[in-house]
């Protein structure tokens, strides 16, 4: 092997890291945050596990949990899911029929994820809060996932420019010093990012678990905190390999005109 073809493979493996190391995100993503009840009553979800801000996606396969709470009840959803193609790679949706006023706080549990470049199991519990019908309780409850972020500010009927609180937990105990990022769903590639830290912004939690975002623009916003985990899984070829923890938290936000 040449010196120059070394140096130029040596390259397409370091871009292949920076590449796939860049933020993953659980995505869980309704049409809309509120349904009114005044006229169609359709909701339709997509699970998609990808990069937000970068418009791009990774395969997903099927979800080991997927559903919402109402009221303080589970629902199980996890059979109505159909696959569908996003930029090239699986992912999943569903149309739901909203039927009971209150919060519906939709959640996924995925599938663990393989990620060789950082030789690790990535496995993040996402969540999203749907308001029905003008019946503003529950938002606020806990699902009790294994790690979840719980709002401490109504996560729905935001307006651009209003902060975002919540509490990341592990085990349902509050998280001090967590890293929490958030990235902006750029799903038409209508923001440009001048460089990397634009990508993902990056925030700590308090020594009480707690972080503050101000939503600089309209639209979908992820929120993800990863957690640090004893926890071992196998990969594809059946080592024992670390794990990822994530929390995951969605919301939306609109311009005031």
């Amino acid at each position: 092997m040449t010196r120059l073809k070394a140096k130029f493979l040596a390259f397409l493996a370091i871009f292949s890291f920076l590449l796939n190391a860049q933020a993953h995100f659980q995505e869980i993503v309704p049409t809309t945050d509120i349904v009114t009840g005044k006229g169609d009553r359709d909701l339709g979800i997509e699970l998609v596990f990808g990069h937000p801000m970068e418009n791009g996606a990774m395969g997903m396969a099927k979800p080991k949990a997927f559903g919402y709470v109402l009221n303080g009840q589970r629902n199980d959803l996890l059979e109505s899911l159909v696959p569908f193609t996003q930029k090239d790679h699986q992912a999943w949706r569903t149309q739901f029929k909203v039927k009971r006023p209150g919060d519906h706080l939709f959640y996924v549990e995925p599938t663990p994820y393989w990620e060789p470049a950082e030789e690790i199991m990535i496995v993040h519990y996402a969540k999203v809060v749907v308001n029905a019908m003008g019946r503003e309780e529950g938002w606020d409850a806990e699902v009790g996932l294994p790690a979840e972020i719980v709002p401490v500010v109504r996560p729905y009927g935001l307006w651009t420019g209003n902060l975002f609180q919540g509490v990341v937990k592990k085990g349902g105990d509050p998280v001090p010093h967590a890293t929490v990022e958030v990235e902006y769903l750029n799903r038409n590639d209508e923001v440009r990012v001048p460089s990397d830290p634009f990508v993902a912004q990056t925030i700590e939690t308090d020594a009480n678990g707690v972080f503050l975002y101000g939503i600089p623009r309209a639209g979908w916003w992820g929120f993800a905190a990863l957690l640090d985990t004893d926890e071992k899984l196998a990969n594809p070829e059946g080592k024992m390999v670390g794990v990822e923890l994530g929390a995951v938290f969605w919301i939306h936000a609109v311009d005031m005109k």
